[in-house]
């Protein structure tokens, strides 16, 4: 059994003292280094990522089943993002988070990598950085919270939204705002309903890197430390079977992913991710493909924001198996996952134990697929809508545009009585893509304004260069590439022209002609947002469009384990 970490603590000399004699200082006895395989625990835990704030104890439960199963465990921090405390957002620093991941990794003892993480960034950045290394790694999700209690009835972050508009209306007081604040949020875990952070669990899950039931277990639910156990001890026969994420995330992975997520209603969010986890495993992945996966796959969950249940009542419902096996259909059954099964023998025993919660392919929950892929002359590169969260009767709807340059004058006007505004309008947000930000916010799902609210309108079509919330809902445009900053063609939507929004032909068009979207091309000048130094000058510089991933240009692809020179 080949072990990396033997070209540390196997060393003879001055070199092997030095590796060894300063871990001791921790009480470690010397026959630990001798042959033990080392499985590093890649922790985010941070009390400025609430949704992992539990995981120390998350992290001694896997410490638990590496000694177990005759491992030697390590636990390292790495940056953690927290999508609620963050500014300007998170997604500006999920590449750094993904670099900061890859070389702690790569540069340290360790032969395989157990990854701890739940809040919505810590996933994807954490799973591209270990991608990148390629050694032996396994996802441990921090597991939703439970669904929160409100004046007799089930709330989750969904209902933020509708609170929101509430109270910007004048249906709920303020002492009404807080006392649901206070409730929302009643146990340790990442948001409750299907937003970003369960797509990204069901996501790890149905690629293959997570064991069975990673997805839903709730994080109080004390079979979320058994998983982990049982996740520390597969850490190390995954050393002995050398099995690495180049194994498990094919073409094929990638694909029941897509489908999975169609079928959860997931957040669009996942595509972003997706891609950028693709493009570290060199697995050739469109926007396109999307779409076209996501096309045959009905809604089955239902679950917020695309329905009325919460992740932990999957989990009670089923868990993700179920749903998989509900799926066999379409998906790639065949295709091996982290503990040494394939995805449909991992979910041939599953049963649904809840038809309200898991429907059936028969009879599905809604009709609609989890993703839609737009194409048209306002993004010609792509944009993304989830239909599953959207008003049918605004799927396909003109409307002349109501255009905000930037989110500050989006946050100046948007409540104006004079703006000129009605509910057939489509409201145009500019520069909230990745450059233009920077980062690409979630603050795509614009809040309406408070003329059309006071008529008793909950939704209009909104388009922008930026994301939403997993936890939004609304029939909403995100991802328009290319974004407005480095001039697309979203950069030259004037107040009053006409957009067209066709879900069902996958089309979004501007009603201007290419003569003219040429003539006020001549007149776009690049926004300059004054970052002169540091990583956000780096990141504008290098980050790829929303339809590549949003991953530096410099980082595509990875670079292995190995590490040639000492450092003494």
């Amino acid at each position: 059994m080949y072990l990396r970490s033997q070209e540390w603590f196997g060393r003879t000399g001055k070199d092997g003292f030095i590796y060894r004699a300063w871990m001791k200082n921790q009480g470690f006895p010397h026959h630990l280094f001798e042959s033990k395989p080392v499985i590093g625990i890649c922790n985010t835990f941070s009390e400025l990522t609430p949704c992992n704030a539990h995981f120390r104890d998350l992290a001694e439960a896997v410490k638990r089943g590496v000694w177990e199963a005759g491992g030697f465990p390590l636990e390292f921090p790495v940056m953690s993002l927290g999508e609620c405390q963050m500014k300007p957002t998170t997604m500006l620093f999920r590449n750094l988070a993904s670099m900061d991941v890859e070389e702690s990794i790569r540069g340290n003892s360790m032969d395989a990598v157990v990854l701890l993480c739940g809040c919505d960034k810590t996933t994807p950045s954490l799973v591209m950085g270990a991608c990148s290394v390629d050694i032996p790694t396994l996802v441990v999700s921090g597991g939703p919270m439970l669904a929160g209690k409100y004046k007799g009835r089930n709330i989750g972050t969904s209902d933020l939204w509708r609170f929101a508009e509430a109270n910007k209306k004048g249906e709920m007081s303020q002492e009404e705002f807080v006392a649901a604040e206070a409730c929302m949020a009643r146990s340790q875990g990442h948001c409750a309903v299907m937003g970003t952070a369960s797509t990204m669990a069901a996501m790890v899950e149905s690629l293959g890197l997570a064991l069975p039931d990673n997805a839903t277990i709730p994080a109080a639910d004390s079979r979320r430390k058994v998983l982990a156990h049982m996740a520390g001890m597969r850490a190390v026969e995954l050393v002995k079977q050398n099995v690495r994420p180049s194994d498990i995330l094919t073409r094929q992975a990638f694909e029941n992913a897509i489908m999975v997520n169609a079928a959860l209603g997931g957040s669009t969010n996942f595509i972003i991710h997706l891609t950028a986890i693709a493009g570290r495993m060199g697995v050739p992945l469109s926007i396109d493909d999307f779409d076209k996966l996501s096309a045959q796959i009905p809604l089955l969950a239902n679950l917020q924001p695309s329905g009325e249940h919460f992740v932990e009542d999957l989990f009670y419902a089923g868990g993700l198996p179920a749903i998989i096996k509900e799926l066999r259909q379409f998906l790639h059954n065949d295709a091996m996952t982290i503990n040494g099964r394939t995805l449909g023998e991992n979910s041939l025993a599953a049963e649904c134990y809840n038809r309200d919660v898991i429907a059936s392919v028969a009879e599905p929950f809604k009709p609609e697929s989890g993703v839609a892929i737009l194409k048209g002359n306002l993004c010609p590169n792509g944009a993304v809508l989830k239909p599953s969260a959207a008003s049918p009767e605004l799927m396909q709807h003109t409307g002349r545009a109501v255009v905000f340059e930037n989110i500050d004058d989006y946050k100046k006007r948007i409540d104006d009585p004079e703006l000129d505004v009605d509910p057939s309008c489509v409201l145009v947000l500019k520069n909230v893509g990745p450059k233009g930000y920077p980062g690409m916010p979630e603050v795509g799902n614009m809040q309406l304004p408070a003329k059309i609210l006071a008529l008793g309108v909950h939704d209009m079509v909104r388009i922008s260069d930026g994301r939403m919330s997993g936890t939004g809902f609304g029939t909403v445009v995100l991802h328009v590439s290319p974004e407005a900053a480095i001039g697309g063609n979203l950069a030259l939507v004037q107040d009053g022209d006409l957009i067209t929004l066709d879900v069902e032909n996958r089309l979004l068009n501007l009603h201007v002609d290419n003569e003219e979207l040429a003539r006020r091309l001549t007149h776009f000048k690049p926004i300059d947002l004054g970052y002169e130094r540091g990583y956000t000058r780096m990141y504008i510089h290098h980050v790829l469009q929303a339809h590549e991933g949003a991953d530096f240009d410099f980082l595509q692809g990875g670079s292995g384990p190995v590490v040639k020179r000492d450092s003494h």
